[in-house]
């Protein structure tokens, strides 16, 4: 029976920004737990790589270019899906980004880009995939937050700001379509090794250092570190869960 309720034979999952990171991490383990994947994403070379990627694992996937913040690009991401599996089961909205200045340098321009790509895109592909899955008798939404959904951040408050809001809008999702069977979680990655975070510390001082001094697993996570909780969430295991933030960050938010 518990083997069964992770099992996601025959589902469908789109992961926007799944084509590397942790949306490719989510998307390995979505695929190793039998979900067909819908890759939405804007660089189509590094799409085909993660569809191939996937397909040696042996999942049914494709890739779909898109613009999370823009509705029509985001309409024919969904339309595409349904063409080519038949259904939505799963949303992850992992698609995201990050200007790292403090806020008396952050431009106005470039908080809105940080909040229309993180957090609204969140929205518009949630209200796009909604009509299939209530069609369908439910579905999962999963959102990806971060530390900064708990903790400021004073190099990135726009991305701390449109993290927080990923926790409050999954709140209200949760609220708003509970009694579709629709669950929404968000989940709140640690630090990961990823391209994002490389990058990261590269520009901020003593990043490393400090990460490690605070992680009580004594490591940065992998993208593959994601690859379970996003079953769990995507399956009947987590049918009554629902406007959950879950921290997956080797004990960091524990940490006094």
């Amino acid at each position: 029976m518990a083997a069964r309720a992770f099992d996601l034979t025959g589902k469908v999952a789109i992961v926007t920004g799944g084509n590397g990171g942790i949306g490719l991490g989510m998307a390995h383990g979505l695929a190793d737990a039998g979900a067909s994947i819908a890759i939405a994403a804007r660089d189509p070379t590094k799409s085909q790589a993660a569809v191939d990627d996937l397909a040696r694992r042996g999942a049914r996937t494709m890739a779909i270019e898109t613009d999370v913040t823009d509705p029509a690009s985001v309409a024919r991401m969904v339309a595409a899906t349904l063409e080519g599996f038949g259904r939505i089961d799963v949303l992850v909205n992992n698609a995201g980004m990050s200007i790292r200045k403090p806020a008396h340098e952050l431009a106005l321009a470039e908080w809105h880009t940080v909040i229309d790509t993180n957090l609204t895109s969140a929205l518009i592909c949630a209200q796009a995939v909604y009509p299939a899955m209530k069609r369908a008798g439910g579905g999962k939404i999963i959102s990806i937050g971060s530390m900064t959904s708990i903790f400021g951040a004073g190099f990135a408050p726009a991305y701390a700001a449109s993290k927080g809001g990923i926790v409050q809008l999954t709140k209200s999702l949760a609220c708003s379509w509970a009694a579709d069977n629709i669950q929404a979680n968000a989940v709140l990655p640690g630090w990961i090794d990823t391209a994002l975070t490389q990058r990261g510390r590269a520009q901020v001082p003593q990043l490393n250092e400090n990460v490690l001094r605070r992680t009580p697993a004594q490591r940065w996570g992998t993208i593959d570190d994601m690859a379970g909780i996003a079953v769990f969430l995507a399956s009947s295991a987590s049918d009554f869960v629902t406007g959950a933030a879950i921290p997956v960050d080797g004990g960091f938010s524990a940490m006094g």
